[in-house]
């Protein structure tokens, strides 16, 4: 299908992207990699009368690692997340998980910051981010600030930036060797059925620092505190996994759709969530 007029916007930096933004209102929405949102535009779903194309910004596509935090521009795309030499060794995490978005094709054009912002409880990226215990940067008229990932989300498709503000970074520390991205989907390409991010943090021979959180199971990510402190000071064995596995059952809510039903998706959150957490232990 062909999508509605709309006028096309293409600035060279930021200012001026929020400069159209303040001028349309909620008459403008920002195009990222538009692996979202040109399908709903064609589809009628969403009617934009002003797009406003990020590409030539340059200063969104920086990837920085320095003094063990690690900023990412909310244009650098997944492609790029799996080729820094740098990632690599500061966030494995992000390969791990960008390796398992679609395909080839859609990573060259698919960027971390429309993942995150498009606020879609399907993508991976919400998830992974609030398990990194992530900060988003978000810059509007009046200025910058900062949101944390796990109060960014507010229900499918809403989250707390307004319509004047553009998501422009994603920073953390990095993280523990103790790392696992945990996806079942039904066919290549696909969205997760469920899905988990782990990270442990390990103190002599026991976990010390775990970070959980699921994807695709509620109308949110789910950054799953219980789950992560059940584990904290065993030895991630059976039994431990089990608590965890049933604290995270209590955090999520998923709904019925063509992945399946209820009891599905907590059953396969539930083996998700087991093999993550064993691969991370295994590493840390």
């Amino acid at each position: 299908m062909i999508p509605p007029a709309f006028e096309y916007h293409r600035p060279t930096d930021l200012a001026s992207a929020v400069s159209v933004l303040q001028e349309h209102g909620d008459e403008a929405r920002c195009l990222a990699g538009g692996h979202s949102l040109i399908p709903m535009m064609k589809l009628r779903m969403a009617a934009v009368e002003h797009l406003v194309d990020l590409q030539d910004i340059a200063e969104l596509r920086e990837i920085r690692v320095e003094g063990g935090r690690v900023t990412l521009g909310a244009m650098v795309t997944q492609h790029a997340l799996i080729t820094s030499d740098a990632l690599a060794s500061a966030a494995p995490l992000l390969r791990e998980a960008a390796e398992q978005i679609a395909d080839p094709q859609v990573r060259y054009m698919g960027t971390v910051g429309g993942n995150v912002a498009n606020g879609d409880p399907g993508n991976d990226m919400p998830g992974l981010m609030q398990a990194l215990d992530a900060s988003f940067t978000l810059m509007g008229p009046d200025g910058t600030r900062e949101v944390a990932a796990r109060d960014f989300f507010e229900g499918a498709y809403t989250t707390t930036r307004e319509d004047e503000e553009i998501l422009t970074q994603i920073a953390f520390d990095a993280h523990a060797k103790g790392y696992a991205y945990e996806k079942q989907k039904r066919k290549i390409g696909d969205y997760a059925t469920a899905a988990a991010a782990v990270l442990i943090e390990k103190d002599g021979t026991v976990a010390g620092k775990v970070d959980i959180a699921m994807t695709n199971l509620s109308d949110t990510p789910v950054y799953s505190a219980a789950a992560g402190a059940a584990l904290v000071g065993t030895s991630c064995d059976a039994e431990a996994v089990k608590a965890a596995v049933t604290a995270m059952l209590e955090d999520i809510d998923p709904m019925p759709d063509n992945r399946g039903p209820v009891e599905f998706k907590r059953h396969v959150a539930g083996v998700i969530l087991g093999r993550a957490i064993a691969r991370a232990w295994s590493r840390a």
